[in-house]
């Protein structure tokens, strides 16, 4: 869904038509919408993850130490 947000945004920026995009996009919208409308019918209470939670769920490359180096002799 990402992908075709940044498809719209850079059409919309270079004044094409984005048409056919958009309808995608929100079709997307739809089936997210209605997928959690039946989490929450069957009785799905959990709270779902917003962007703040995806980011922290990343993993964190350490700096400073390579993968694979070996040490000098």
């Amino acid at each position: 869904m990402a992908e075709i947000e940044a498809s719209v945004r850079d059409l919309v920026n270079r004044d094409r038509d984005c048409t056919e995009q958009a309808l995608s996009q929100m079709g997307l919208r739809r089936k997210i919408n209605l997928l959690i409308t039946e989490c929450k019918a069957a009785g799905g209470g959990d709270v779902l993850p917003d962007i703040g939670d995806r980011v922290r769920l990343r993993t964190v490359r350490q700096v400073g130490k390579p993968t694979g180096a070996t040490a000098p002799r």
